[in-house]
């Protein structure tokens, strides 16, 4: 008898490690059959309906897309593409979904008022009789308006925002960009904008400090509209709610708004799944080890549980809500804080909860592994010389840029020149276009959204490239348009040819040479100048001769497996195809790197 396929439902995107998730399987398993079909990408990378359902056919899974689902029950689902961890329909009955409290992050400009606001909603909310008030600030809180809850992330502005999303984590359902109605729209304010519109997040503007005499309000409503906030007074669809948080004015009626935007969007979990989320912000607290904060997207989190956060784990000792109360579970939207997990986590991961520690060590094993396989593969940002390929794989539709130019009389002819070249089967979408050098943020909105990074006449900021090259986002510079205009065009048509050199990022010097059976000759080094990285190549060079040159095949710190080997530090090397060391020699790391334009 021929066993039934189990059927699934599934977004137009979807992370690999949610598609593990629905299908109740290990993420290696997922990123193992993904690379079987050409296909390189990590535990929190998006991947379309057609390469999940590919996969999920290949692993015993009948699946059907969210919207054939719902014209079949003639119900209309109006979620966005925002939160992917929202979007999943689970194994289970539809009926297993119920509403869960919106989770909202203020952005905004520094001076603006992000932070009295957020301590004005959070004092108004505290119940009279309630001794103490908050006793513990864990980065997030909730509040209660008409009966129903709100989330509030307490993060430090845009930066933090994306990158969480950069990590993976799609933390929030609505942003609160707080605007004074004296100083108005603000460059920290267009770029909270942005970051917001490229998280596909709805947006609500707080004009705060209304009760100031130089108040302008219309001046900018004006200046919202023209970096595409139009005002629904205005016939737009962004509220603009006038608020002091001061004088304590329009609090209530920017709950309401939330309330409204939260009805339009629907923000649902399954209350009974396996407990997953994000990690908010993580320390080490005296008599209670790594504290970490956490926000429940999925499921209902348990005092016991084990969680596992990429490869950090630990079983929960205790957990608190966000007035320090000691509490047992916490269903989703809810923040709290718990200890027991053996490193601290960064802001941003994900974390799932396990059987025991035993399968958490077995799972962060299979990940290792799985990573260094995927050491040689692209990384997590995009490049226009790779964007024609993924297209052709169905993994995107859309080429994501950020655009930065020396001044405003460049960028529009540029912005202008791109917008023409969109089609119907593969589309631009200008993330972000303004003028300045490349930032850190960019790079940052760069990785999180899969963009890439144009520049005219502009230079990149050195904290912008060590960023760059960590989170592998391309960043292209120009000094004439037409050839960014050509480059762009030829990307999207498959045709750029690439030109590649290679860049010498670290040299060292054999001191001493061991031979391990079954492994071969090691190489014990000291690393002289830059950095030496596994997935780097290596030549061994003794005297003025070059005698090979080729992959590095292990990488060993005081008997630890490392990435990578900074100047200074001892180290020993194994390189692919080589067994003939001898003390003296010296190896050069490089990486071959794409000659800019």
């Amino acid at each position: 008898m021929t066993k039934t396929k189990a059927l699934i439902e599934l977004p137009a995107f979807i992370t690999v490690r949610e598609l593990a998730h629905v299908m109740d399987v290990s993420p290696i398993d997922v990123i193992k059959e993904l690379m079987s079909n050409g296909i390189m990408a990590n535990i929190n990378q998006d991947i379309d309906f057609d390469t999940a359902a590919i996969v999920a056919g290949e692993m015993g899974f009948e699946v059907v897309s969210q919207a054939e689902a719902a014209a079949a029950e003639e119900e209309e689902v109006d979620e966005s593409e925002q939160a992917a961890w929202r979007r999943i329909i689970a194994k289970e009955d539809a009926s297993n979904l119920k509403s869960r409290a919106p989770v909202v992050t203020m952005l905004g400009h520094v001076d603006h008022g992000k932070t009295s606001l957020l301590d004005v909603i959070r004092q108004a909310n505290v119940q009279a009789g309630e001794a103490g008030g908050i006793t513990q600030h864990i980065g997030a809180y909730q509040v209660e308006q008409d009966g129903r809850q709100i989330t509030f992330l307490d993060t430090p502005g845009h930066e933090a925002f994306t990158s969480m999303r950069a990590r993976g984590a799609q933390a929030t359902d609505i942003a609160i960009l707080v605007v004074a109605a004296d100083d108005g729209v603000m460059p920290q304010t267009r770029e909270a904008a942005d970051h917001a519109r490229a998280a596909h997040v709805p947006i609500i503007v707080a004009m705060n400090k209304i009760d100031l005499p130089s108040a302008n309000p219309p001046k900018v409503k004006q200046q919202l509209s023209e970096i595409g906030l139009v005002p629904d007074e205005w016939d737009g669809d962004t509220m603009v709610i006038p608020v002091s948080a001061k004088e304590r004015l329009g609090i209530e009626d920017l709950l309401e708004a939330i309330l409204l935007v939260a009805e339009d969007i629907n923000p649902r979990a399954n209350p009974n799944a396996t407990p997953s989320g994000a990690i908010l912000e993580a320390s080490i607290t005296r008599g209670r080890g790594v504290m970490a904060t956490v926000l429940v997207q999925n499921g209902t989190l348990h005092r016991g549980d084990t969680l596992l956060v990429g490869e950090n784990y630990g079983r929960i000792k205790s957990m608190y809500d966000f007035r320090g109360r000691e509490i047992k579970e916490a269903g989703p939207s809810t923040p709290v804080a718990v200890s027991g997990l053996k490193d601290i986590p960064h802001a941003g991961e994900q974390f799932t909860v396990v059987k025991s520690e035993k399968e958490a060590r077995r799972q962060i094993a299979e990940m290792q592994e799985a990573n260094r396989q995927e050491a040689n593969g692209r990384g997590s940002g995009m490049s226009l010389d790779e964007f024609f390929s993924r297209l052709q794989e169905g993994d995107l539709k859309t080429l994501n840029l950020i655009v930065k130019a020396d001044v405003q009389g460049s960028l529009e002819p540029i912005v202008n020149s791109l917008k023409k070249l969109s089609e119907e089967e593969v589309s631009l979408d200008i993330l972000l276009a303004a003028t300045g050098n490349v930032t850190e943020s960019d790079v940052m909105l760069a990785s999180a959204s899969d963009a890439v990074i144009l520049g005219f006449n502009v230079e990149v900021d050195p904290i912008a490239q060590a960023a760059a090259n960590s989170e592998g986002v391309q960043i292209n510079n120009y000094s004439i348009i037409y050839k960014l205009i050509e480059d762009v065009e030829k990307a999207m048509k498959g045709m750029l040819a690439p030109v590649f050199e290679e860049v010498l990022i670290g040299r060292a010097e054999v001191r001493q040479v061991f031979k391990i059976r079954g492994v071969g000759q090691i190489a014990g080094c000291f690393m002289r100048t830059g950095v030496a990285r596994r997935n780097a190549q290596a030549r061994v060079i003794r005297g003025t001769k070059l005698l090979f040159s080729g992959p590095v095949g292990s990488l060993k710190h005081l008997q630890e497996s490392v990435r990578e080997v900074k100047a200074g530090f001892e180290f020993g090397v194994s390189l692919e195809n080589w067994n003939d060391f001898q003390p003296g020699d010296y190896i050069e790391f490089f990486v071959t790197q794409r000659v800019e334009s």
